[in-house]
């Protein structure tokens, strides 16, 4: 009997699967593909986030926030992958720029947009009265209509007050669903299936957008309508903390980066930093970006730098997962692979709990937070001198 030990490289590759896939049939599905051939590099990656997603993120309830930025909605991504992911019940929340929701509109109003080419005379384009998004173009008409119908619907009674953006999204959804209907159409827009799911939509830049920009031109004819930018900070910061107190994971799903990156990433930083609420972070950070982060950007900065600010969970850093590849690619893949390999979940409907979720969080800060310095759990970092370090 041979008493040699085992082959040194069976230990060391004991940990890792052999990189041997089959050939891809003709018959292979979306899911399939993801598991059996993105095997290395960013496919690598993609694979590891739709791991991530159906078998840590969602499973237990998980709360999953959702962050859009890029032109998503007008490439067709939210009819596509981001309705159908609200209505199976893997969203939760959502912070998205205004622009998205404002080309969401044109889905819901049943108005045309056409797949052309990054190639075209913009010159020409411009004197023929067609927007061009990249590839993506339309008649001008249909911003002149879209911003037309916003206008209409906001100078109604219910908009006159300061409400914050997730309260502005749901009513706005609210017509967008009506119009919807009498038009015929059915899971159409990402608003008016937010208002049907009660899925709270926010916006980190109100004013950056058509829409903000039509709010602003009402305010010229006396519309009283203001965005409530504190209580969605504290709004946000009450999701996550509902979720933990509850014994249920946060986890944030991004695409792109950006300010509502951040906006969804801060409300740990709040619920610590600034409340003085003992938490922890986020426990599952999944981003799809192209951003570099040696550039010191948010949009490209790391999970890793983002356990610095206590943004996530340092004991979760090993599962956060950043695919460097474009959302119009791995948003349609990972909802193909979560529809085919998770069941559908219950709606949390989180929107229709807003109320008590604010004050949940409202009154722990009022019991443990205070004016003066917040005296963190987080141990005290090493420095290089002891100034400023009482004794």
């Amino acid at each position: 009997m041979s008493t040699k030990p085992a082959h040194p490289l069976s230990r060391k590759f004991a940990s890792y699967p052999r990189l041997n896939p089959l050939g891809i049939g003709r018959e292979i599905s979306a899911a399939d593909l993801v598991e059996q051939t993105l095997l290395a590099y960013n496919g690598g990656r993609l694979r590891e986030a739709a791991l991530l997603l159906a078998r840590k993120m969602l499973p237990k309830e998980g709360f999953i926030g959702m962050s859009l930025t890029g032109a998503l909605t007008p490439a067709g991504l939210g009819k596509s992958c981001i309705i159908p992911l609200m209505k199976a019940g893997f969203v939760d929340w959502v912070v998205s720029t205004g622009a998205n929701l404002y080309h969401d509109l044109h889905f819901g109003l049943d108005m045309a947009l056409h797949a052309g080419s990054p190639f075209l005379d913009d010159v020409v384009l411009h004197d023929e009265g067609v927007i061009r998004i990249y590839d993506v173009l339309f008649d001008y008409n249909v911003l002149l209509d879209t911003d037309a119908f916003v206008r209409e619907v906001i100078q109604g009674p219910e908009f006159q007050r300061t409400m914050g953006t997730d309260e502005f999204h749901y009513l706005l959804g609210k017509y967008v669903h009506a119009r919807g209907r009498k038009l015929g159409l059915r899971d159409s827009s990402v608003l008016a299936t937010a208002y049907e799911c009660g899925i709270p939509i926010f916006t980190s830049s109100p004013g950056d957008s058509s829409i903000g920009m039509n709010v602003a031109a009402m305010a010229l004819r006396g519309s009283t309508l203001q965005f409530d930018i504190n209580r969605d900070v504290n709004q946000t910061a009450g999701i996550v903390y509902h979720a933990k107190s509850t014994g249920h994971t946060s986890s944030v799903l991004i695409f792109g980066g950006g300010s509502p990156k951040n906006f969804m990433l801060q409300t740990e930083p709040q619920i610590q930093e600034v409340m003085g609420i003992q938490e922890k972070g986020h426990d599952y950070f999944l981003q799809c970006t192209d951003a570099r982060p040696d550039t010191g950007g948010l949009s490209g900065a790391t999970p890793a730098e983002a356990v610095s600010w206590g943004k996530v969970d340092p004991e979760k850093l090993p599962d956060s997962v950043v695919c460097y590849t474009d959302s119009t690619l791995s948003l349609p893949l990972l909802t193909a692979y979560v529809l085919s390999r998770v069941k559908p979940r219950r709606q949390k409907r989180l929107y229709d709990h807003r109320d008590a979720i604010l004050e949940t969080v409202r009154g722990k800060y009022l019991a443990t937070g205070t004016v003066s310095k917040i005296k963190t759990s987080r141990k005290l970092a090493k420095r290089a001198s002891s100034v400023g370090i009482k004794r």
